[in-house]
């Protein structure tokens, strides 16, 4: 899982320097960026899938509702990232919904019919894309397997390692993991509270586990955190 939750997130971010309208010289004229709200709603479930977005400034919440009505959150992505992509893949309604966490949120809309032009004919592209939306599917199941079967402490655990092994950086043994999720933030993609977080990190902190600030997490060794 580990190299394919790297290669997830940076060809994300590559693919928004080849997707991105505004990077595209046949589309810039004819596009424009959206504004968001702190808080506002880019989609919500059972709309039309028209869009795959990419964010050009700010974070965007990406989630789902249970049947119960429990809020579930899959995502926090940032500046350069894409979200929606589903779309492609031949979801015709939203399953998931897309909020913005920052004022001044800026996405990109880009169409699937668009889409589906810049892929054609680029071969490297469409692999991509379709690799992209496969990891995704592969994330979501892995967080939906750690919120049903495992307990809160396990829970953060593991979203440690996997945020250690998608986008940490090796520094000998350790692993720095560079981060701007707040323990709420974490609380909410691992589906436990602020409180259990912080407690949790600080038991780990204590136990020279890991180390971490505003700015970032660092893992003393991945095999023996537990």
């Amino acid at each position: 899982m580990s190299n394919a939750s790297a290669l997830w997130f940076f060809e994300s971010v590559n693919l928004y320097d080849t997707l991105c309208p505004h990077k595209v010289k046949t589309m810039s004229e004819r596009h424009s960026f959206n504004y968001f709200k702190k808080d506002q709603f880019i989609y919500f479930p059972d709309e039309p899938a028209q869009y795959i977005y990419m964010i050009a400034e700010g974070r965007v919440r990406i989630g789902r509702y249970l049947d119960d009505g429990k809020e579930v959150i899959t995502a926090i992505l940032g500046m350069g990232e894409i979200f929606g992509e589903l779309a492609l893949a031949g979801e015709e309604k939203r399953t998931d919904f897309a909020q913005a966490m920052d004022d001044k949120t800026t996405v990109c809309p880009l169409s699937i019919e668009d889409l589906k032009q810049l892929m054609y004919g680029n071969q490297e592209l469409s692999f991509k894309m379709l690799k992209l939306v496969g990891l995704r599917l592969m994330k979501l199941e892995r967080k939906l397997e750690l919120l049903v079967f495992k307990d809160a402490r396990t829970r953060i655990i593991e979203f440690i390692k996997d945020s250690a092994t998608w986008k940490g950086k090796k520094v000998g043994y350790e692993t720095l993991v560079p981060t701007k999720l707040t323990h709420k933030d974490i609380a909410a993609l691992t589906g436990t509270s602020r409180q259990t977080v912080t407690t949790i990190l600080n038991e780990l902190k204590e136990k020279n586990l890991i180390n971490f600030d505003r700015k970032k997490i660092l893992v003393r060794d991945l095999a023996n955190l537990k």
